[in-house]
C-alpha cells in the first residue's frame, strides 16, 4: 500500500510535451510514478516511469516503458549488491552510480534534492538513460544551495550548467529552458 506525499505536473519549455509524476511513500522507501508524453526529433514519445528509493533516497531499481519515435520501449533498471542491472544484464561501467537520471524528465532530480543538505554541495554520480536506445552512461552531477532558493546543477559529461528552482518536497518547479511546473 502507498501514501501519495505529493504530484507534480510539468511543461517542456524545449518542445511539446509534458509530464505528470506522483511522489508516494511506499514499504521502506519512496516511489516516484510517472507519465511522460513529448516530441521530439525522433518524433512522439509516450513514456511511463516508475521510480522505487530507500528511505535514503538511493535508487533501488526504476522501469521505463511505452514507445519513442515509433519504437517500444522496456528498461528495467535494478541495483543488486551494488551491481546495476539494464534488463537482467549487468552494466559494471555504472558501479559508482547511486541515482537515476532519465534525460526525458526532470523528476529524477528528485532523490539527490532530498539528500542535498541545507547549506552545502552534494556530488552524485548517476545513471543517465535517454532515449533512443535505451543508452545509458555514468554521468556525475553536482548540486549546490544558492541563494534565492535556487539549487546550483552541473553534469559533468556534458557541461549542462543550470539554477533549478525547487518546491518544499524537493521537486524541480522551473529548469531553465527546459521544463516549468504547471499550476493545478
Amino acid at each position: 500500500m502507498s501514501e501519495t506525499l505529493a504530484t507534480i505536473h510539468w511543461r517542456a519549455l524545449d518542445r511539446d510535451g509534458e509530464d505528470k509524476c506522483r511522489l508516494a511513500r511506499h514499504e521502506d522507501g519512496y516511489m516516484l510514478v510517472g507519465h511522460a508524453r513529448f516530441r521530439d526529433g525522433t518524433g512522439w514519445a509516450a513514456l511511463d516511469y516508475v521510480v522505487r528509493c530507500g528511505p535514503d533516497w538511493l535508487t533501488r531499481s526504476a522501469d521505463v516503458t511505452g514507445t519513442a519515435g515509433g519504437e517500444e520501449v522496456r528498461a528495467r533498471l535494478t541495483r543488486e549488491n551494488g551491481a546495476w542491472l539494464l534488463n537482467g544484464t549487468k552494466r559494471p561501467e555504472l558501479a559508482a552510480c547511486t541515482d537515476i537520471d532519465f534525460a526525458f524528465t526532470p523528476a529524477t532530480n528528485l532523490m539527490p534534492l532530498r539528500r542535498l543538505p541545507e547549506v552545502g554541495r552534494l556530488s552524485v554520480c548517476a545513471a543517465w538513460l535517454r532515449l533512443p536506445g535505451p543508452r545509458l552512461d555514468p554521468l556525475n552531477q553536482s548540486y549546490t544551495r544558492e541563494r534565492g532558493g535556487l539549487i546550483g546543477y552541473e553534469a559533468a559529461q556534458t557541461g549542462h550548467i543550470a539554477q533549478i528552482s525547487v518546491d518544499p518536497q524537493g521537486f524541480p518547479t522551473l529548469y531553465p529552458g527546459l521544463w516549468q511546473r504547471v499550476e493545478l
